[in-house]
């Protein structure tokens, strides 16, 4: 059986009485079925969340009518919103070094249907992958960079990113920092993922110093980009226990298998349109199987 096509808002807002029932309302006097309506409030912040699917067969009017019409209701409420559509398939860019499992399980996932996008283009720094993209062909590009051809680097980057059309770039291990004015072009539509030791085994060889330490947990955290580095907002994160029976090596199998989890949960989220930005946290909605 299809799945059924929906129509997606995420609304943010200051937190005050009467916006769910003022929200359903709107809908329901257009005609539209509510399929889902998820809500958090940050008592904290006196922040609203709340993600609304809306069944797309209930559609009369254009879709840019129905944003739109929303938009002057949103403006009279004062609410931040986005409006997604569930037929619609992101247009993906992975960008790697030299490292394969968390591509190889991107790509996987995707063929299988867990991840429903589009992979259009892998991007490295080094040749080592290009073989993995022939594989699953999708085009790969190669563009080496040094500390003197950074900015020329990152503008082939970008100029790539915006001939395919890109909505969401992957960052699969890719072991550059992209400058501050490639994250805030691309805020809210780059996730990252590194292994959960940062700050405190930052640099080469990280599980060798985990070792040492005799660590116990082994993590993962998926974020947006940022200009800070591994600063940006959290999407998800996991952790393993060890022992001190795993040699570095063994270290480094659990943290891929940890990586691999978390940055596919991640992006799967933001595909499903399940993640709020607010300030530098995010509110990620889950949802039913």
């Amino acid at each position: 059986m299809a799945a059924k096509k929906k129509i997606i808002f995420l609304i943010q807002c200051e937190d005050r009485k009467g916006i769910l029932a003022a929200t359903s309302t709107w809908f329901y006097s257009r005609g539209y079925n509510i399929l889902h309506c998820q809500q958090h409030t940050d008592n904290i912040e006196g922040r609203y969340f709340m993600r609304i699917e809306l069944d797309m067969q209930d559609l009369k009017t254009t879709r840019k009518e129905l944003e739109d019409d929303f938009s002057l209701f949103a403006q009279e409420y004062h609410l931040s919103w986005e409006c997604h559509y569930s037929d619609y398939l992101a247009r993906m860019a992975i960008m790697v070094s030299k490292t394969s499992h968390c591509l190889y399980d991107l790509m996987t996932r995707k063929n299988e249907g867990e991840l429903q996008c589009e992979i259009s283009l892998i991007i490295s720094n080094h040749p080592d992958l290009e073989a993995v993209a022939n594989q699953f062909r999708i085009p790969f590009y190669y563009l080496p960079v040094t500390s003197e051809t950074k900015q020329s680097q990152e503008e082939k980057v970008q100029s790539l990113l915006k001939r395919f059309d890109i909505d969401l770039v992957v960052l699969a291990r890719y072991m550059q920092i992209l400058s501050p004015e490639f994250t805030h072009a691309w805020q809210g539509k780059v996730i990252n993922i590194h292994h959960g030791f940062l700050p405190a085994f930052q640099g080469a060889n990280p599980y060798r110093r985990a070792y040492e330490r005799g660590v116990k947990m082994i993590g993962a955290t998926a974020h947006y980009a940022s200009e800070d580095l591994d600063q940006g907002p959290i999407i998800e994160q996991d952790v393993v226990r060890v022992n001190h029976e795993l040699s570095p090596d063994g270290l480094r199998d659990v943290g891929k298998d940890v990586e691999r989890r978390v940055l596919a949960r991640a992006v799967q989220a933001h595909l499903e349109s399940r993640i709020i930005i607010w300030n530098n946290r995010t509110i990620v909605f889950n949802v039913e199987r």
